[in-house]
């Protein structure tokens, strides 16, 4: 007893050793420091409007330009040490930015799926549970010395094209969704703690960014040619869901021109939408070089000053990079902008610092300071990357079934291919050092006898050198696992694809070595963007295809979960397949969603896009079979309207309303719907609810306006309540760029069951005469 007491003493001695160790200085005011102590920036009492501004004036012009970058400089006589801003955890805390720094007290952290695999979960629950754990450890990390507070993520651009990319970081093709994600990840990653912060996340890239290189144009010099309609009801609508409903602390601006003005320069989007009419409530970055890149790529100002200053008075506040801390103090000797523009951007920035708890002291006594390494990669953590990696996988064809395998009858797997056996590739981009790695062929080693053979050196499979110990291995098997696909090489920033085939000779090896598999076929795909599968989904020897996206540090464990029916898939693909036809004749740089028959245009994603797909957005199968059927529902809504007297007329348009003039604070349509089970496995079903609005104002022919999910057992029947808010996800966006409600017939599709309701408007009566 006494040895025991004495070993848990020296045990606590040792933590309490380590802590101190691992624990953070103050950033700022550390109650140890004569020069501060009492100073009104310090005074936690105090609000933080008037904090920051007692700060700002303690500044000199110089201390103020070199704290308008993101490596900040120290101001010792204010005891305020340099800060790194730039960090990333678009899916887990990342080394991409300079403020992380992977040691050996931090040596990893949990890497979840990439943003694609995750959003095809359309788990909303989940988005945001993601973003809490990324945050602990992110908070864990900066308490140990490792990391900032100030997040640039998450990406929520739209998936316009399916050969960028970067199209894997976003949450997909639908700007609802999109917004939904963004909003859910914020809320987890930034905390429910009022106005202050846990830490600090970035929606990017505003806006109509998606396209890195291709075709001899790259993002430093593309104009984004946008329509009003466009830019309204797709580009800015995740951006302004994450202002609004996520109360994001910080958004970027992107590198590309919109219509002929950088975005990072543009006051109409900057400070008009960003902050004024969307209310941003934090601080406005640069994406990195911007400013440098709109004085000497696309040559916007003729002097770099006037770059300075064109971006600062746009609303910018912070340039990642050095130019605005190179040339804003000659921009402001120079009479081109005052010492109040650069103040106004100063208190954006240190707001959201102070926000963060900087300036309050002892990092250690402020909430969330008790997080170190013993909360970074917790089996908790590392069990919700396996479970979000499992709910993203897309089963995409599953014939007679062949899927699950069978424990008895599948003893010997053939795994095959240029991703079987991978690591950093089931990760994708912007991700940091995994906690761990399961690789699918570790996973399926867990179920079965295995034949590894990878068929290809690379997923370029730029020869068929390897093709025959792939065959062999096929021909002795009781099932063939096929693990195929895209990495970082084919797809990734600075890199768009040439178009949507498998590269090399993947096809060849997937075809032939589905002839002499004995057993079942199963092509298994990592990727990030949409492939054409097209050969694969007619092979009758190809009995099911597995969409896995780049699944994160547990992707192999999930997919075998999946193979063998220990999770019965759940995932929706968020963006469509399109056959390589597609793309063929199709320019990235054209912009337009809707499509145009005159010019030969097919228009762009499911919204507008109505020709053939290999696999259209929201498909994905279950090994049990769901039946939705309306228990309720209106068949008429009615839309109020603002502004009319009792004893006076009240006129507007048959067709449609402006959104500005209806009372929509609670204008909900509720749907309830009865999902069954009538298969013999439990499963989750996903309810993606469509609208298809009426004719006119080049509207999309239908769009997502809700979804959800509910886990339902074998013969079981659940009710699930739907809620559709009319003013937001009801109406479209008309040629001048206006939101209106349509009048008339909706079609609301679920699955196979459609549901008709007619909007009407009737006069909402303010004066009462």
């Amino acid at each position: 007893m006494a040895s025991a007491t004495v070993h848990t003493s020296l045990t606590f001695f040792f933590l309490l050793i380590l802590g101190k160790a691992l624990a953070r200085d103050p950033f700022a005011c550390d109650p140890r420091d004569a020069r501060t102590a009492g100073l009104p920036f310090c005074r936690t009492t105090l609000p933080i409007s008037e904090r920051v501004k007692d700060l700002v004036g303690r500044l000199t012009t110089n201390e103020k330009v070199r704290l308008l970058v993101n490596k900040a400089a120290a101001v010792p006589h204010l005891g305020i040490k340099e800060y790194e801003w730039w960090s990333e955890a678009l899916h887990g805390v990342s080394f991409t930015g300079p403020g992380v720094i992977f040691d050996d007290d931090f040596s990893g952290a949990t890497s979840f799926p990439q943003v694609i695999t995750t959003a095809a979960s359309f788990n909303v629950t989940l988005w945001e549970a993601i973003g809490q754990v990324v945050s602990d450890e992110a908070r864990a990390m900066y308490n140990g010395g490792a990391a900032g507070l100030t997040y640039w993520s998450p990406n929520v651009n739209i998936f316009r094209d399916p050969r960028w990319g970067r199209g894997q970081e976003t949450p997909g093709e639908d700007p609802m969704m999109a917004g939904v994600y963004a909003a859910s990840y914020v809320k987890g990653l930034q905390g429910n703690n009022g106005d202050r912060l846990k830490v600090a996340a970035c929606c990017k890239h505003l806006t109509a960014y998606d396209l890195d290189d291709w075709n001899g144009v790259d993002r430093y010099h593309f104009n984004a040619k946008v329509t009003k309609q466009d830019m309204e009801d797709t580009f800015n609508v995740p951006f302004k869901m994450c202002v609004t409903e996520g109360n994001v602390a910080s958004v970027m601006c992107s590198y590309n021109k919109v219509n002929g003005v950088p975005t990072c320069a543009d006051p109409n989007l900057l400070k008009k939408t960003v902050r004024s009419q969307w209310g941003l409530n934090g601080y406005i970055v640069s994406d990195c070089d911007s400013v440098d890149v709109f004085y000497n790529a696309q040559h916007y100002t003729s002097t770099p000053e006037e770059a300075a200053a064109v971006a600062i008075k746009a609303g910018l506040d912070l340039d990642c990079g050095t130019f605005l801390a190179n040339y804003t103090e000659k921009a402001l000797n120079r009479g081109l902008l005052s010492e109040a523009d650069i103040d106004g951007a100063l208190f954006n920035t240190l707001a959201v610092q102070m926000r963060l708890g900087m300036y309050d002291g002892e990092p250690s006594t402020q909430p969330f300071g008790n997080l170190g390494p013993r909360d970074v990669c917790t089996p908790a953590h590392q069990e919700l990357a396996l479970e979000a990696a499992r709910q993203g996988i897309v089963l995409l064809k599953n014939d007679r079934p062949s899927l699950p395998l069978s424990n008895l009858r599948h003893r010997t797997i053939a795994v095959i291919g240029p991703n079987a056996n991978v690591t950093d590739t089931m990760i994708g981009n912007y991700a940091g050092f995994p906690c761990q790695y399961t690789s699918p062929l570790q996973g399926i080693r867990n179920y079965a006898k295995t034949i590894y053979q990878p068929g290809c050196a690379d997923v370029a499979c730029s020869n068929d050198t390897l093709f025959g110990g792939a065959i062999n291995a096929a021909h002795q098997a009781d099932a063939t696992v096929l693990v195929m696909g895209l990495d970082q090489s084919i797809e990734a920033e600075f890199i768009d694809r040439i178009g949507l085939l498998l590269p090399g000779r993947q096809q060849d090896l997937v075809s032939r070595v589905a002839m002499a598999s004995k057993g079942p076929t199963i092509l298994v795909l990592m990727s990030g963007g949409p492939i054409d599968v097209s050969f694969a989904k007619n092979d009758p020897r190809i009995s099911a295809i597995i969409w896995a996206g780049y699944p994160g540090q547990a992707g192999g464990a999930a997919i075998a979960d999946v193979l063998y029916g220990t999770t019965n898939p759940e995932g929706k693909l968020p963006m469509t397949w399109y056959p390589q036809d597609y793309v063929s004749n199709l320019p990235m740089t054209e912009m337009s969603m809707r499509p145009s028959s005159i010019k030969g245009y097919p228009g762009r994603t499911y919204r507008f896009y109505k020709g053939p797909v290999v696999y259209p957005f929201g498909h994905g199968l279950s090994y049990t079979n769901f039946v939705n059927t309306i228990a309720s529902a209106p068949n008429v809504v009615h839309v109020p309207i603002f502004g009319c007297h009792r004893s006076g007329n009240c006129t507007f348009s048959d067709q449609s309303i402006k959104v500005s003039h209806a009372k929509c604070d609670k204008l909900s349509l509720v749907l309830h719907v009865d999902v069954k089970n009538v298969g013999s496995k439990d499963g989750t079903h996903t309810l993606l609810v469509f609208s298809e609005p009426p004719a006119g104002h080049l509207a999309p022919h239908k769009q997502l306006v809700a979804f959800e999910k509910v886990h339902i057992p074998a013969g079981a029947r659940q009710r699930v309540r739907i809620h559709i808010h009319v003013c937001k996800f009801l109406s479209i966006i008309d040629t001048a760029g206006v939101r209106r409600i349509p009048l008339g017939v909706h079609n609301l599709h679920i699955g196979d069951v459609t549901h008709t309701v007619s909007l009407q408007a009737v006069a909402h009566r303010l004066i009462k005469s």
